[in-house]
């Protein structure tokens, strides 16, 4: 048994620890935000934040996730009210076939939790492990600039409040 603390809510898990996080998150918590890609960490379709760092769940045993909160996509926001990150996307029409845009939002959440207002050069720098196929590279670094921009600075000992 291993307890996942995902978006908020602790799971007790009766998985092999071995387990890569993406298949516990997708099969056994019923999160299908984060895509199974290459399976190699080399798609970034599978990306995750594990503590503040973006990860490739694909490779991550859930059992290496110890006590770190885990976020998901479907922890940004809802189809009602979406996140910043998510509300720029769809503003910025930045999916095409949306296989690679929950990975892509989560690493660019990480980015915008560690500095919020990011540069168009620091999102481009962030997004490098992450591929679009579709090639709509362009719309989702807009996306991102507009969130980055319109991302609230948090003063020491305050929460921000990330929907837009």
């Amino acid at each position: 048994m291993i307890t996942l603390n995902v978006n908020g809510v602790a799971h007790t898990l009766d998985i092999d620890p071995a387990m890569p996080l993406l298949y516990a998150l997708r099969n056994h918590l019923s999160l299908n935000g984060a895509k199974y890609g290459c399976g190699l960490g080399q798609c970034g379709a599978c990306t995750v934040i594990v503590g503040d760092t973006a990860v490739v769940s694909c490779l991550l045993p859930s059992g290496a996730v110890g006590d770190r909160k885990v976020r998901t996509i479907e922890g940004l926001g809802t189809a009602e009210k979406p996140g910043r990150l998510q509300k720029g996307f769809m503003d910025k029409q930045a999916a095409q076939c949306g296989y690679c845009i929950a990975g892509m939002i989560m690493r660019a959440q990480a980015l915008l939790d560690r500095t919020p207002g990011a540069t168009e050069a620091q999102i481009r720098a962030e997004l490098e492990p992450n591929l679009c196929r579709c090639g709509t590279h362009m719309r989702i670094v807009a996306a991102i600039v507009a969130a980055a921009a319109a991302t609230p600075i948090a003063h020491a000992g305050e929460a921000v409040d990330d929907a837009a």
